[in-house]
């Protein structure tokens, strides 16, 4: 690299946040801020690129987080601890609870409040205003898959389809399964 523009080129990734776990798609958006994705990444250069994110405000919790996860900050007076739950801070502010996700996976240094914060554009619904930066062909990010089981992951559906081998009064073999 001569000339030290060209080292440097920034796209725009379009992300919806519709039905996503909260995790996972904050992974999938620090990678992109970072520049992991590109093979010119440095962890002390800033070669990521710029998100945007719409449908912020329906994001998706696993279990019982709607009501206990709490989101905590200090006003800076005595006394000033204040915190909301996740429901709470979804109703006043709905594009607080994916920011606080992405941020909380960013190293804080300069690096993430000069640049990584900035190049962040999170909106509640559909409509954003950067339909002229995003090319016609955007990358929209695919949601992240759920967990599969541990026999899935080997291609068999369930345990409850498998016989259990000593209920068997003959040897069987894997051709025996196929028909399962």
């Amino acid at each position: 690299m001569s000339f030290p523009g060209m080292g440097v080129q920034r796209a725009w990734h379009l992300i919806d946040a519709n039905n996503q776990t909260v995790g996972r798609l904050a992974v999938q958006i620090s990678q992109l801020l970072k520049g992991k994705h590109k093979p010119t990444f440095k962890p002390n250069k800033d070669v990521g690129d710029y998100v945007v994110v719409i449908n912020a405000e329906k994001v998706h919790f696993s279990g019982k987080k709607w009501k206990n996860k709490l989101y905590r900050w200090h006003t800076g007076y005595p006394g000033g601890l204040k915190q909301r739950t996740a429901q709470e801070q979804l109703n006043r502010k709905p594009d607080a609870i994916l920011r606080s996700a992405v941020l909380g996976m960013l190293k804080r240094n300069r690096l993430r409040h000069q640049c990584m914060e900035k190049r962040l554009k999170l909106y509640v619904g559909p409509e954003h205003p950067h339909t002229s930066q995003l090319p016609s062909e955007s990358t929209k990010v695919s949601p992240a898959l759920p967990r599969s089981g541990p026999m899935e992951r080997f291609g068999l559906e369930s345990y409850t389809q498998l016989p259990h081998p000593h209920a068997l009064n003959k040897k069987f073999s894997l051709k025996d399964l196929k028909g399962l």
